[in-house]
């Protein structure tokens, strides 16, 4: 009798894991256990196959979980303007005239600063040409005046310069501001730009005015000396 249970017991676990794994078979009561007990194994419940729950639990998690990214898309985007076309030379016609223009200009400035040169209304010396409007002013108007016809004040660097802003001195007969200035140092002079001086053309016992003559300007011959900023003094220009 109770190899037939165990036979049959086996027979029933065996079916039940069958429908398990097919997830089709509803459970089979059991066996009245012994004793007159009320046993056996419980059926489990079937899942349900059918494709509206299947549905519903894609829905659920298409909401829970965000989705694959996606393919390219196929769209092309609008093609940029074009660029600016590379630079090219001008024409040899052009070319030509442009030159021609140029060593006709270059030939007129010649004779201009001949000219100029032969009424005494400029110098050349080295790489510098010198000019005067002959007009008298302070130290800081002269200097502007120079500044906006785009030079400076006359400023000697060598004997050679020194005696070209001599000869439009002469020329004027007035004494002349020169492109120099007294430093924070008392006694120590500089050129307009903070450099110091590589060549001096002083006066005996010259500079004395110890921090009140702060300019500087040449006699009618050569020499400097320092003198305040508020005279009236020639205005020499160097390009």
């Amino acid at each position: 009798m109770l190899s037939y249970l165990s036979y049959m017991l086996a027979a029933v676990a065996a079916l039940l894991v069958t429908c398990h794994a097919l997830c089709k078979c509803p459970g089979i009561p059991g066996l009245p256990g012994i004793h007159g007990l009320p046993g056996g194994l419980k059926g489990q419940p079937r899942v349900p196959g059918n494709s509206q729950n299947i549905h519903q639990l894609e829905r659920k998690l298409r909401f829970s979980f965000p989705g694959l990214i996606g393919p390219p898309g196929r769209l092309m985007s609008l093609p940029g303007r074009d660029g600016l076309p590379w630079l090219q030379g001008l024409p040899d016609s052009l070319d030509n005239e442009l030159h021609n223009v140029l060593v006709n200009l270059k030939h007129r400035l010649s004779r201009l600063e001949g000219v100029l040169a032969l009424n005494g209304k400029i110098r050349e010396v080295g790489d510098k040409i010198l000019a005067s409007n002959g007009k008298e002013v302070d130290f800081a108007s002269a200097l502007e005046s120079c500044e906006e016809a785009g030079g400076t004040l006359a400023t000697p660097m060598n004997e050679e310069e020194n005696k070209a802003i001599l000869d439009i001195v002469k020329q004027y007969n007035r004494y002349a501001y020169l492109g120099i200035k007294e430093g924070e140092t008392s006694g120590q002079f500089n050129y307009i730009n903070g450099m110091p001086l590589n060549y001096t053309k002083w006066y005996q016992y010259e500079p004395n005015g110890k921090g009140t003559e702060k300019c500087v300007e040449m006699y009618t011959d050569g020499r400097w000396k320092d003198r305040k900023c508020n005279l009236y003094r020639l205005t020499i220009c160097e390009f």
